[in-house]
Protein backbone atom coordinates (compact mmCIF):
# COMPACT_ATOMS: atom_id res chain seq x y z
CA UNK A 1 0.00 0.00 0.00
CA UNK A 2 1.12 3.57 -0.58
CA UNK A 3 1.98 5.98 2.21
CA UNK A 4 -1.32 7.88 1.87
CA UNK A 5 -3.36 4.74 2.42
CA UNK A 6 -1.26 3.73 5.43
CA UNK A 7 -1.70 7.22 6.85
CA UNK A 8 -5.46 7.06 6.34
CA UNK A 9 -5.82 3.57 7.82
CA UNK A 10 -3.80 4.40 10.93
CA UNK A 11 -4.82 8.06 11.38
CA UNK A 12 -1.13 9.00 11.38
CA UNK A 13 0.26 11.74 9.16
CA UNK A 14 2.46 10.92 6.20
CA UNK A 15 5.14 13.09 7.81
CA UNK A 16 5.05 10.91 10.94
CA UNK A 17 5.31 7.77 8.83
CA UNK A 18 8.40 9.16 7.10
CA UNK A 19 9.84 10.02 10.52
CA UNK A 20 9.21 6.46 11.73
CA UNK A 21 11.08 5.21 8.70
CA UNK A 22 14.00 7.60 9.32
CA UNK A 23 14.20 6.34 12.91
CA UNK A 24 14.25 2.70 11.81
CA UNK A 25 10.83 1.98 13.29
CA UNK A 26 9.05 1.26 10.02
CA UNK A 27 10.31 -0.27 6.78
CA UNK A 28 9.09 0.36 3.26
CA UNK A 29 9.92 -0.78 -0.23
CA UNK A 30 10.36 1.62 -3.13
CA UNK A 31 8.66 1.41 -6.49
CA UNK A 32 10.77 1.98 -9.62
CA UNK A 33 9.53 5.58 -9.56
CA UNK A 34 10.70 5.97 -5.94
CA UNK A 35 7.34 5.89 -4.15
CA UNK A 36 7.14 4.17 -0.78
CA UNK A 37 5.05 1.02 -0.48
CA UNK A 38 4.22 -0.81 2.72
CA UNK A 39 3.08 -4.36 3.41
CA UNK A 40 -0.28 -5.00 5.07
CA UNK A 41 1.43 -5.73 8.40
CA UNK A 42 2.66 -2.11 8.49
CA UNK A 43 -0.79 -1.11 9.80
CA UNK A 44 -0.24 -3.14 12.99
CA UNK A 45 3.35 -1.88 13.27
CA UNK A 46 2.24 1.76 13.13
CA UNK A 47 -0.42 1.09 15.76
CA UNK A 48 2.26 -0.44 18.04
CA UNK A 49 4.53 2.56 17.47
CA UNK A 50 1.72 4.95 18.37
CA UNK A 51 0.92 3.01 21.54
CA UNK A 52 4.55 3.10 22.62
CA UNK A 53 4.88 6.83 21.95
CA UNK A 54 1.66 7.39 23.92
CA UNK A 55 3.22 5.46 26.81
CA UNK A 56 6.03 8.01 26.86
CA UNK A 57 8.79 5.99 25.22
CA UNK A 58 11.25 7.77 22.95
CA UNK A 59 11.96 6.60 19.41
CA UNK A 60 15.31 5.07 20.44
CA UNK A 61 13.65 2.93 23.10
CA UNK A 62 10.89 1.98 20.67
CA UNK A 63 13.50 0.91 18.12
CA UNK A 64 15.00 -1.43 20.75
CA UNK A 65 11.61 -2.78 21.73
CA UNK A 66 9.90 -3.38 18.38
CA UNK A 67 12.02 -6.38 17.33
CA UNK A 68 10.90 -8.08 20.55
CA UNK A 69 7.18 -7.56 19.92
CA UNK A 70 4.71 -9.17 17.58
CA UNK A 71 3.09 -6.46 15.47
CA UNK A 72 -0.29 -8.16 15.25
CA UNK A 73 -0.99 -8.23 19.01
CA UNK A 74 1.90 -6.48 20.75
CA UNK A 75 2.86 -9.65 22.59
CA UNK A 76 6.48 -10.65 23.11
CA UNK A 77 8.29 -12.41 20.30
CA UNK A 78 11.03 -14.99 20.66
CA UNK A 79 13.50 -12.08 20.57
CA UNK A 80 12.35 -10.78 23.99
CA UNK A 81 15.18 -10.95 26.51
CA UNK A 82 15.39 -10.76 30.32
CA UNK A 83 17.09 -7.39 29.87
CA UNK A 84 14.13 -6.15 27.86
CA UNK A 85 11.65 -7.41 30.45
CA UNK A 86 13.59 -5.59 33.19
CA UNK A 87 13.65 -2.40 31.14
CA UNK A 88 9.94 -2.62 30.42
CA UNK A 89 9.27 -3.17 34.11
CA UNK A 90 11.10 0.10 34.83
CA UNK A 91 9.11 1.86 32.12
CA UNK A 92 5.87 0.56 33.61
CA UNK A 93 6.90 1.83 37.06
CA UNK A 94 7.59 5.26 35.56
CA UNK A 95 4.16 5.30 33.92
CA UNK A 96 2.50 4.19 37.18
CA UNK A 97 4.24 7.08 38.96
CA UNK A 98 3.00 9.54 36.34
CA UNK A 99 -0.54 8.21 36.73
CA UNK A 100 -0.35 8.64 40.52
CA UNK A 101 0.91 12.22 40.12
CA UNK A 102 -1.86 13.00 37.65
CA UNK A 103 -4.46 11.57 40.01
CA UNK A 104 -3.17 13.81 42.83
CA UNK A 105 -3.32 16.82 40.51
CA UNK A 106 -6.83 15.85 39.49
CA UNK A 107 -7.94 15.73 43.13
CA UNK A 108 -6.56 19.23 43.70
CA UNK A 109 -8.52 20.45 40.69
CA UNK A 110 -11.68 18.77 41.96
CA UNK A 111 -11.25 20.54 45.31
CA UNK A 112 -10.69 23.92 43.65
CA UNK A 113 -13.67 23.47 41.32
CA UNK A 114 -15.88 22.40 44.21
CA UNK A 115 -14.81 25.35 46.34
CA UNK A 116 -15.20 27.81 43.46
CA UNK A 117 -18.60 26.42 42.49
CA UNK A 118 -20.15 26.87 45.92
CA UNK A 119 -22.90 29.44 46.39
CA UNK A 120 -21.69 33.00 46.83
CA UNK A 121 -23.70 35.49 48.92
CA UNK A 122 -23.67 37.93 45.99
CA UNK A 123 -24.26 35.37 43.26
CA UNK A 124 -26.89 36.38 40.77
CA UNK A 125 -26.82 40.08 41.65
CA UNK A 126 -25.75 42.49 38.93
CA UNK A 127 -22.52 44.44 39.53
CA UNK A 128 -22.83 48.07 40.55
CA UNK A 129 -21.02 50.89 38.78
CA UNK A 130 -18.07 50.50 41.13
CA UNK A 131 -17.72 46.88 39.99
CA UNK A 132 -18.95 45.32 43.24
CA UNK A 133 -22.18 43.44 43.54
CA UNK A 134 -25.20 45.11 45.06
CA UNK A 135 -26.32 43.96 48.53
Amino acid sequence: MKIGELARRTAVSERSLRYYEEQGLLASERTPSGHRTYPERAVDRVIRIQELFAAGLCSGKIAELLPCMRDEDGGPSEAATPWLVADLTRQRARIDQQIAELMRTREVLVDVITAASGPSPTAGRPPTRSGTRAH
